[in-house]
């Protein structure tokens, strides 16, 4: 089955000249909404092919930056204990546990999971964002390696890297999926 992404691009480029800020998350929320690009208009099966010889799935990315967006906004910034599904996940059994499950949930689940991931994510940064000197603002936990705190800029440049390199995983997987192309 051929699918074909919708041909509107609801994507807004980052604005040329604002604030650090406001530059920041125009390119996080550009490479948010690339990553739906990618995924949109697929069947449950196409969300869970793979490119060989990798196992990664379309489905498992939008799982996996949903977690991404509730740990490093929720758990490093603030402090805050893990939501669910990812509090209640066997990390120990599964540490891809976020990406294996994905299989099992449908197109929908995983939009409303990875929405909701993304909604209170931006509600965090945009919280913090308040004061001029908001992106020195100091996670709440430190760095697991350096026992370093993160400052919000770099949370946020964190976020936008996670996102690109993922987007490229997403864009071989679309492409061996249905032969879809595109930014």
């Amino acid at each position: 089955m051929t699918t074909t992404p919708d041909s509107h691009d609801p994507r807004v480029d980052p604005p040329h000249a604002a604030s650090e800020f406001e530059t920041l998350i125009g390119f996080l929320d550009y490479h948010r909404d690339t990553l739906m690009l990618k995924v949109d208009g697929l069947s449950p099966a196409q969300l869970q092919a793979t490119h060989p010889p990798s196992t990664l799935t379309l489905g498992g990315l939008m799982a996996h930056l949903a977690l991404v967006e509730d740990n490093w906004s929720g758990e490093v910034l603030l402090g805050a204990d893990p939501v669910e599904p990812w509090a209640s996940a066997d990390w120990d059994g599964d540490s891809d546990w976020e990406m294996t499950t994905a299989a099992g949930k449908s197109v929908q689940q995983l939009q409303a999971q990875y929405a909701e991931s993304r909604s209170r994510s931006d509600a965090v940064l945009r919280g913090l964002a308040a004061s001029p000197t908001a992106l020195d603002t100091l996670s709440a936990r430190p760095s697991r390696r350096t026992g370093e705190l993160f400052s919000l800029r770099w949370v946020i440049l964190h976020l936008i890297e996670e996102y690109a390199r993922h987007n490229g995983h997403a864009d071989l997987i679309r492409e061996s999926v249905d032969g879809v192309t595109g930014e």
